[in-house]
């Protein structure tokens, strides 16, 4: 683990403890992510956050809405994946990026517990999955 990742770990888990951002892990997080924070945290503003969870499993997925005009929207897991063009070109295909904006919002509407939550079967799920 890289120290970025290490230190941005340690901020995300003192915001998911209080569910809250102080002023100064802003800052540290937008340090490290740079413009891909900023973007983050207006998607969050927005209210651009849907945490998809199947009703008996509890597993869950975001599904974030894009800046563009064309309101797309992505799923995503946080920590992990985005279905998003960035993510396959700036994350894994150029490794210049830890993550990509809608990662961030996802990761930082979770930790604050603004992000809109939406049950569906297990089933539902499954297909929202098999899309990917």
């Amino acid at each position: 683990m890289s120290t970025s990742t290490a230190v941005a770990e340690s901020v995300w888990q003192a915001i998911e403890s209080t569910h809250s951002v102080t002023d100064d892990q802003l800052f540290i997080l937008n340090f490290i992510f740079g413009k891909n924070f900023e973007r983050a945290t207006r998607i969050v503003d927005q209210g651009g956050v849907r945490r998809i969870s199947g009703h008996s499993s509890g597993r869950s997925v975001f599904q974030v809405v894009g800046e563009s005009r064309r309101k797309e929207e992505y799923m995503c897991f946080a920590e992990h994946y985005c279905a998003c063009y960035s993510f396959f070109y700036d994350i894994v295909n150029k490794g210049e990026q830890l993550c990509c904006k809608h990662q961030l919002a996802a990761r930082l509407a979770a930790s604050t517990g603004t992000c809109i939550d939406v049950k569906v079967s297990d089933e539902e799920l499954a297909l929202l999955l098999a899309k990917l």
